[in-house]
């Protein structure tokens, strides 16, 4: 299965967490936060503006982005979890 992000939604898959602390103490998965970061894996074309202009998106797939914990849906396709975000869920790009 594949999916096409609509208008001016982001696919997303998120990047692992580190499971060791600044101290060297090691979390179980359980005890591990949601990671925050992620690599954009498809967009979708852009939205329209009230005067039917096309608005494009500005992150492009194989950026590094940032986005709230919470944000987006989850789905699971072909045993990978991937999130889908409107770009504006989006806080940053990281270079």
């Amino acid at each position: 299965m594949s999916l096409r992000p609509l208008q001016d939604r982001v696919i997303v898959k998120r990047l692992d967490q580190e499971t060791k602390t600044a101290s060297g103490i090691v979390l179980p998965d359980s005890a591990a936060e949601k990671p925050d970061q992620g690599e954009v894996v498809s967009v979708g074309p852009g939205r329209r503006d009230n005067d039917g202009r096309h608005i494009a998106l500005d992150v492009k797939v194989g950026d590094r982005v940032l986005f709230g914990k919470y944000g987006g849906q989850a789905v699971k396709v072909d045993g990978t979890e991937l999130l889908v975000l409107r770009e504006e869920d989006i806080v940053a790009v990281i270079n």
